[in-house]
C-alpha cells in the first residue's frame, strides 16, 4: 500500500475546503476572544472589588475554568447546558460550543486584565484620589490608559491560544480547520490533511506572533 497523492497534490485540490476551514478557525477564535474580553472585564472587576463575595465569586470562576480541560467543559455545554437551559435546544450545536470557548476565554483575559490593572503604580492611583478623583473617574482616566499598554500584548497572545485551541471544536462537527480532516478523511486521505493543517496552524501563528511583537514594541516605543 502506497503513501498516496503528495502534499502539494492534496492541497491543490482541496485548497476551498481548508481555506474554509481556516476562515472557521480565525471566526471561532475572534468571537470567543470578542465575547470573552467583555466578560473578562467585568470578572477582572469583580475579583479587583472590596466587595468579599464579587471577589469570592471571581475567584471560583476564574479557578474552575482554567484548571479544567477545555474540552471537558465543551462536553459540558454541549450536553448539559441545554438540560438546564431549554432554549439552547433551538440555537444549535454551534452556540453551545462558543458558549465553552467564550467562558473559557474570559477567564484567561480576566486575569490578563487584571494583571494589567495591578502593574500600574498604586500610587498613581492615591494621587488621584487625594486630588478628589471619583474611583470609576481614576479607574478609566488614569489606571486604564496605563494598563492597557501591558493588556494589548498579551491579548494578541491569547487570540493565538484561541485559534489553536478552537481545533477541539472539530470534535462537535464545527467547520474549522481540524474538522477538515474528518471531511478528507471520506476520500481515503489520512495522513496529507494532517501535515497541511499543522502547516496552516503554524503559519497563522507565526504571522500573528509578528504582529504582537511589533505592537509591543511601538507602545513600548510611546512609553
Amino acid at each position: 500500500m502506497g503513501l498516496g497523492p503528495g502534499l502539494f497534490e492534496v492541497f491543490g485540490d482541496y485548497w476551498q475546503i481548508f481555506l474554509q476551514g481556516t476562515i472557521g478557525t480565525l471566526k471561532y477564535a475572534f468571537i470567543a476572544v470578542s465575547l470573552g474580553s467583555l466578560l473578562g472585564a467585568l470578572i477582572a472587576l469583580a475579583n479587583l472589588s472590596k466587595n468579599k463575595i464579587l471577589t469570592a465569586v471571581g475567584s471560583v470562576y476564574v479557578t474552575v475554568l482554567r484548571g479544567t480541560p477545555l474540552l471537558v467543559q465543551m462536553y459540558i455545554a454541549y450536553f448539559f447546558l441545554p438540560l438546564v437551559i431549554p432554549a439552547l435546544n433551538n440555537v444549535g450545536k454551534e452556540t453551545n460550543v462558543l458558549i465553552a470557548l467564550v467562558l473559557n476565554s474570559s477567564a484567561y483575559v480576566s486575569e490578563i486584565i487584571r494583571g494589567g490593572i495591578n502593574s500600574v503604580d498604586k500610587g498613581q492611583t492615591e494621587a488621584a484620589r487625594s486630588l478628589g478623583m471619583s474611583a470609576s473617574h481614576t479607574m478609566t482616566k488614569i489606571i486604564l490608559p496605563q494598563a492597557i499598554k501591558n493588556i494589548l500584548p498579551a491579548m494578541g497572545n491569547e487570540y493565538i491560544a484561541m485559534i489553536k485551541e478552537t481545533s477541539l471544536a472539530g470534535t462537535f462537527m464545527l467547520y474549522e480547520l481540524m474538522y477538515t480532516r474528518t471531511l478528507l478523511a471520506n476520500k481515503f486521505l489520512v495522513w496529507q490533511p494532517l501535515f497541511i493543517i499543522a502547516a496552516i496552524y503554524l503559519i497563522l501563528t507565526m504571522v500573528l506572533t509578528t504582529l504582537v511583537g511589533i505592537m509591543e514594541k511601538r507602545l513600548s516605543v510611546s512609553d
